[in-house]
């Protein structure tokens, strides 16, 4: 069976996130991937620590879940030779993939002016913190100054007078990353018709700023965020916690149809009838939104998590439980959809999330995981032509590295 990128090769000169994720995708749907690393190695590959993780070659998920399906080929790319192998690599790619800073780039001679001029089919695909113009960019960017920050997501959905969210890392990073993934495929496609390669960028803060859409198209017309919980206008509209100390969050959008039945199933009958919240306009008009929310915080207080879910949705009202990561664990939705796979590590099977885009005609994607620093860097310099001598010259020089075992900081 044919995967959509089979025979696509791909170049990946990138650390921590956002990029290699992109890349990780490109080779589930076949590409042939080469992650470039220098003598020190991406960072990510020891970010298990942070995460009370392991970080060993053979389990390292904090690595994998960005890295998987790839090569990996150690050069010293500011070195004659190591540029050399890298440019040998380029000529016979189709994709071209970093998150480097455009200025390092131009200092190593890979930066799209560059290499548009030696491999004119090159897609060229660069992941960016503040964009290509302006005074920031330049500026090191993250996925949580740039994405979450500057990008306006903390400042957006932090429940109003609470510090912001901590989100769990990389929370934008893999949205850019399939952002990038789909510029890559479009520009293959027109590659297709026109011969030439091309540029495509997408940076973290334009990311956060499209994804926050609404948020920015209406707040020139007065809806301002951030919000309280305590005031949004359909109270049944809105997040409460219940007896286990769980949060859920409701979406009945017509308030006035199922304020009734809402208030009967939690037990509330004293509000039925009532003509002082029963209306959503009167509600907001009397300012009684905070009431309303109350009373529903008391009522909804009293169910588990649960009952509740399960009162609501045997009646046909909107309801879902805020989920934590151990609960997607036991979620009969996520295991029938492969939203979550089983990966086996010496450990055992541990679970990793899969890219949401499906295709019918491929199945289920192959996850090829681990990888030590340079562990193919022979292999592939022989694919290019290189001879054993060569190789050996190049390995003496550290122009290139051959497989280096991880070692815990």
């Amino acid at each position: 069976m044919m995967k959509p990128l089979e025979g696509v090769k791909v170049i990946d000169l990138t650390t921590y996130l956002a990029a290699p994720t992109t890349v990780r995708v490109l080779g589930e749907w076949g590409a042939d991937c080469i992650k470039i690393e220098s003598a020190k190695g991406d960072p990510a590959r020891t970010q298990g620590a942070v995460f009370n993780m392991p970080y060993e070659d053979d389990e390292n998920l904090a690595f994998d879940v960005a890295n998987m399906n790839k090569r990996f080929i150690t050069l010293d790319l500011k070195s004659e030779k190591g540029l050399e192998i890298a440019y040998r690599l380029l000529g016979e790619a189709d994709v071209f993939v970093t998150n480097t800073r455009t200025k390092s780039l131009k200092k190593l001679g890979l930066d799209y002016d560059t290499l548009k001029e030696k491999f004119p089919k090159l897609v060229f695909a660069q992941v960016l913190g503040y964009g290509e113009k302006g005074p920031e960019k330049d500026t090191a960017g993250f996925d949580v100054t740039c994405y979450m920050a500057r990008g306006g997501v903390f400042g957006t959905t932090v429940n109003r007078g609470d510090a912001p969210m901590i989100p769990t890392n990389g929370f934008g990073d893999f949205q850019v990353a399939l952002g990038l993934a789909s510029g890559i495929c479009a520009a293959l496609y027109a590659r297709e018709k026109s011969g030439k390669g091309d540029k495509i960028t997408v940076g973290l803060h334009h990311s956060a700023v499209y994804a926050l859409s609404t948020g920015v198209i209406s707040a020139q017309y007065g809806n301002q965020y951030p919000k309280s919980r305590k005031e949004v206008p359909n109270p049944f509209n809105n997040v409460y916690r219940t007896s286990d100390q769980k949060w859920v969050v409701m979406c009945c959008p017509e308030y006035d149809r199922d304020y009734e039945k809402i208030m009967t199933l939690l037990g509330r009958s004293d509000m039925v009838g009532n003509p002082r919240y029963m209306k959503c306009a009167e509600v907001n008009n009397n300012h009684l939104n905070q009431e309303v929310i109350d009373i529903l915080d008391d009522a909804i207080g009293t169910f588990t998590r649960n009952d509740l879910l399960a009162m609501f949705k045997a009646n046909d009202l909107a309801c879902e439980a805020a989920y934590e990561p151990l609960d997607m664990y036991e979620d009969e939705q996520v295991w029938a959809n492969n939203i979550i796979t089983k990966i086996p590590y010496p450990s055992g099977e541990r679970y990793m999330p899969t890219n949401p885009v499906n295709f019918s005609s491929m199945g289920e994607p192959e996850y090829r995981i681990g990888g030590s620093q340079g562990a193919h860097t022979v292999e592939v310099m022989k694919n290019l032509g290189y001879s054993q001598e060569e190789i050996e010259i190049a390995l003496v020089s550290g122009a290139a590295t051959g497989e280096t075992k991880l070692k815990k900081l």
